[in-house]
């Protein structure tokens, strides 16, 4: 009887996760069949049970094209950068935020940074151009202390840097409350206890509150990792241009110019289908290095 009363309790419940579990088959795991393009020689009209298998073909196709190497290469070069900057960047926001002691300037500065994080990138993209025109308000204001104008998004050495900078300016609010969250966690006897030892306030930092937000660092870390062969497609579509696909051209612009723009869709499949083996490759190594580590579990 008890059982049977638990299962029409529970019931309700089982019927309120049927609706998101049947849109999470539909629209993630249902688009998992059209994997299949990447063995075959897809074209629209045949469909995918009369298209051609070719198996392997359009992996070797792919690092047959002379720029592949480059592409990859900027890849993981931005995504490492946006990785590293991000986090320090989101670590140190936090800490300094943590010694404000004004609860309306601190939480003033967190709306403030936190903002830009709920802008799309079609948004900032745009305002982004405008800020980094030749005639934007920054090379404007350089201009009046004597600089030369600088094409910040047309210049192939400091486009990378662009990205990078532009995205943590935006992220790193979220970040930031994540770690603020963390740090609330640190029980404030170990400080009070360090104060009497006569630990200033950057020794009670160093021993102290990063050693107590480590998993969430850890965490953070092991979650970016899967984004690696990422690297902010819709920041990237929205700032590149043809002057800078030397330095800003990564895997999944590629994809899109060769797989919708030029319609060679079976090679679009078969480079997402690579990408997303080696995140997933990159996020079992990353957690495996952090249980080692730290005997930190995320599941």
């Amino acid at each position: 009887m008890k059982n049977q009363y638990l299962l029409k309790r529970e019931i309700p419940l089982y019927l309120m996760l049927a609706v998101p579990l049947v849109l999470l088959l539909i629209y993630s795991y249902g688009p998992m069949f059209g994997l299949v393009m990447a063995f075959q020689k897809f074209e629209p009209l045949m469909g995918f049970f009369r298209s051609k298998w070719v198996g392997w073909g359009n992996f070797q196709r792919v690092f047959s094209f002379p720029d592949v190497r480059q592409v990859i290469g900027n890849t993981l070069y931005i995504a490492i950068l946006k990785i590293v900057l991000e986090t320090v960047a989101a670590i140190l926001a936090a800490l300094m935020l943590n010694e404000v002691s004004s609860k309306l300037f601190k939480r003033s500065v967190q709306t403030i940074i936190y903002f830009p994080y709920f802008l799309s990138w079609v948004i900032l993209g745009g305002v982004l151009k405008d800020i980094l025109a030749r005639d934007g308000i920054v090379n404007g204001l350089l201009e009046k202390v004597g600089f030369v104008p600088v094409l910040f998004l047309g210049q192939p050495k400091l486009f990378p840097w662009v990205l990078v900078l532009t995205e943590t300016w935006q992220i790193t609010g979220f970040g930031t409350i994540v770690f603020l969250a963390a740090i609330t966690s640190i029980s404030p006897t170990l400080y009070e206890a360090a104060s009497i030892d006569g630990a200033g306030r950057f020794r009670q930092t160093w021993y102290i509150t990063l050693p107590g937000i480590q998993s969430m660092i850890i965490l953070m870390v092991t979650l970016s990792m899967g984004y690696v062969l990422n690297a902010g497609f819709d920041q990237i579509l929205m700032l590149y241009s043809p002057l800078v696909y030397s330095t800003g051209d990564v895997i999944d612009t590629w994809v899109y110019r060769m797989g919708l723009q030029q319609a060679q869709y079976s090679l679009a499949a078969a480079v997402g289908l690579m990408r997303s083996f080696v995140s997933f490759i990159l996020v079992a190594v990353s957690y495996l290095i952090a249980y080692k580590s730290s005997e930190y579990r995320i599941w």
